[in-house]
């Protein structure tokens, strides 16, 4: 399997599905789309399993885990040990993304794709829910070249595909992408500044809280990142080498496998959707399997979301990333999927339309 070979098999979903969602919407016994957005995600999951009858029983979030060497120019508020750290906070069962995937009922696993720990899943509680996929251990410090090979960036995208593969073969019929990685921010910020085209002062924020002197810092060193690796914006696979993180490769990995495998993925905040706008620069047909579950407090998401045409579920003011956002995001998708398959047409009911 090659990418290009993934990508050569992706196709848009299909127009004809979609609209003969809309036709059924029409007739459901409501007034005329009275629940409003929750019908654009059930027509178009209609389009995407090509049926008008969509259903989502199993999920699974993905939650990919890096390190990044960019931290060494102090653009993080916290330490990289946090990293590994998290992860097993992960697997105990006990962080964010474990309590909201609960409330619908979602598996989480977690993916080593580049922390420089090296954890042993059988000495850990839970340990079969860690996947080490290692690529290297941490990334490069992008200030002073590619963050990554090519061929590393390759990997990990590829990675991110097989795993999220293998769950669809599994029978999941829903995918949300999470992240984990202290200093993440700054590779996502700086991949969203070479695609997007947007200035460091629109698309980079304070990340885990960094003071006003760590954001100067921040800028900088993403400055810094573009000008020393010059990545192209119109090849995905430079831009993550040069500026990314073999997570954001994981989590562009699944969207591919995604649209290849026709099944929604619901991505999360700010790292999800750099990964997203790597996916997108590989193959813009992933846009239309692709769910936004929120918008970030990080200013640069919405910008994101802007270039990829996604307008996101929900706005809460987080910030958080593990996928939190797409597992609360993925309750109401079900929800528009039930709408579509169970609700009634006035025909059905015996309700009289209105002439």
């Amino acid at each position: 399997m090659t990418l290009e070979r993934v990508i050569e098999d992706i196709q848009p979903i299909d127009a004809e599905w979609l609209e003969k969602a809309k036709e059924r919407t029409a007739q459901l016994v409501m007034p005329t789309r009275a629940l409003g957005r929750i019908h654009d995600i059930g027509e178009r999951l209609c389009a995407i399993y090509k049926t008008l009858k969509p259903s989502i029983h199993r999920k699974a979030f993905l939650v990919m885990a890096g390190d990044h060497g960019v931290v060494d120019e102090g653009v993080s508020a916290y330490p990289q040990v946090i990293t590994g750290e998290m992860v097993r906070a992960f697997l105990k069962g006990g962080a964010g993304i474990n309590i909201l995937a609960g409330l619908i009922d979602a598996e989480v696993r977690v993916v080593d794709m580049g922390i420089i720990p090296r954890l042993d899943p059988d000495s850990l509680e839970n340990g079969d829910r860690l996947l080490v996929r290692k690529v290297a251990e941490g990334t490069e410090n992008m200030v002073k070249g590619p963050a990554m090979t090519r061929e590393n960036a390759k990997t990990a995208i590829l990675t991110g595909f097989l795993l999220a593969s293998d769950l669809f073969k599994e029978g999941v019929e829903i995918l949300g992408t999470g992240d984990m990685g202290i200093g993440n921010t700054t590779p996502s910020a700086a991949i969203g500044t070479v695609i997007t085209g947007k200035s460091l002062a629109e698309m980079v924020g304070r990340g885990t809280g960094v003071d006003d002197q760590g954001l100067m810092r921040k800028k900088d060193a993403i400055r810094r990142a573009i000008e020393i690796n010059q990545p192209d914006p119109g090849d995905g696979v430079d831009v993550l080498s040069k500026v990314g993180g073999f997570e954001m490769g994981g989590i562009a990995g699944c969207i591919l496998a995604g649209a290849c495998h026709r099944r929604p993925v619901v991505i999360d905040g700010f790292i999800s959707t750099a990964g997203a706008l790597i996916a997108n620069a590989l193959c813009p047909a992933v846009k239309d399997y692709l769910f936004a579950g929120h918008c970030s407090e990080e200013p640069g998401h919405r910008i994101m979301l802007n270039y990829l045409r996604l307008n996101p579920i929900l706005d809460l003011g987080m910030r958080l990333g593990e996928g939190t956002g797409g597992a609360l995001a993925m309750g109401i998708i079900e929800g528009a999927a039930r709408i579509s398959r169970e609700m009634l047409t006035f025909e059905e009911a015996g309700v009289t339309t209105a002439n």
